[in-house]
């Protein structure tokens, strides 16, 4: 079984941007999650922060891709992809399996 490369870069640069924008939403939400938890005093995860940028650029990219949406509700997405996924997980989960930061 061969893999046509072209269709596969084709598609590619075709939810890019859509990645790309999600992203955007989601480094918003970071940064501002950021900001409070430095006002806060708080421990700083990178690594949470970066999860958050890419879980934010796979819900732009999936859901940008399947509804072909505008930028603006792309990066909206990827605003609110990462709390979406975390009450979802939080309602769906038994608390007992829940980690909590």
């Amino acid at each position: 079984m061969a893999i046509d490369i072209v269709a596969v870069a084709g598609l590619f640069m075709e939810v890019l941007p859509f990645v790309l924008v999600g992203c955007l939403g989601g480094l918003v939400r970071a940064l501002y999650g950021l900001a409070k938890a430095v006002a806060r005093g708080d421990r700083i995860d990178l690594w949470y922060f970066f999860v958050t940028l890419l879980v934010a650029g796979i819900f732009g990219g999936v859901l940008g891709s399947l509804f072909d949406a505008e930028h603006r509700i792309i990066a909206l997405i990827g605003y609110v992809g990462s709390d979406v996924l975390e009450t979802f997980f939080a309602s769906v989960v038994p608390k007992s399996l829940v980690v909590r930061r």
